[in-house]
């Protein structure tokens, strides 16, 4: 099946993979070839593809994603390849995160320190391909 991933600066993956794993608003999915049509949002997590013996990760930010004719399609702000991906600075941002939740005293956006660690946790699991 045919894999395309596109941001609003460019796209990040277009090709052939045998094998998808998604993360869905609902939790993962796996996708193979011949699936349903299916429309649905993305959370900030993991996409994996599965290239021949291979695979490949993605940090992806949310989005929506489309599967019609063996075509997958996913549609997102921010997606990252995890061969391309700092590994120490997505530490120090988890760490940062981390630390603006953990403080009590300090006047903080919660949800946006959350949706920060969840961001920093899906690149480090794309990068050391988790």
């Amino acid at each position: 099946m045919k894999l395309k991933i596109i941001t609003h600066e460019r796209i990040v993956f277009e090709g052939e993979v045998d094998e998808l794993v998604i993360q869905t608003k609902g939790g993962q999915m796996g996708i193979l070839k011949d699936h349903i049509p299916l429309t649905t949002a993305l959370e900030i997590g993991v996409t994996k593809a599965k290239i021949g013996d291979m695979y490949k990760y993605f940090a992806t930010m949310g989005g929506i994603f489309q599967f019609k004719d063996n075509e997958a399609t996913i549609l997102t702000d921010v997606c990252e390849d995890g061969c391309e991906i700092d590994v120490t600075r997505a530490k120090a941002a988890k760490e940062r995160a981390e630390a603006r939740l953990a403080d009590q005293t300090a006047k903080i956006d919660a949800q946006r320190a959350q949706a920060a660690l969840a961001r920093s946790l899906a690149r480090l699991k794309a990068a050391l391909n988790k």
